[in-house]
């Protein structure tokens, strides 16, 4: 689902509908203290702190990959 959407991209749309919903918030009449305004921050920038964090680049080989390569015969060996 997600394979085709890089990760800047993917982090626009986070902090995009991290500020919707503030404002959605702030427009329905929510009262906008210090503490809300922590609470916003953290939501806003601590998941893609960590999705940056846990987001690796190529998978790791699986064992059908391993032993499909470990099987074949090499082209050397061939005359």
């Amino acid at each position: 689902m997600l394979k085709g959407i890089s990760r800047a991209r993917l982090i626009g749309v986070w902090f995009a509908a991290v500020i919707v919903m503030m404002a959605c918030s702030a427009a329905g009449g929510t009262a906008l203290t210090i503490n809300i305004g922590v609470l916003w921050l953290a939501a806003c920038l601590v998941p893609p702190a960590v999705m940056l964090l846990v987001w690796r680049g190529a998978p790791p080989i699986t064992v059908a990959e391993l032993l499909y390569s470990v099987n074949r015969p090499s082209e050397k060996a061939r005359p």
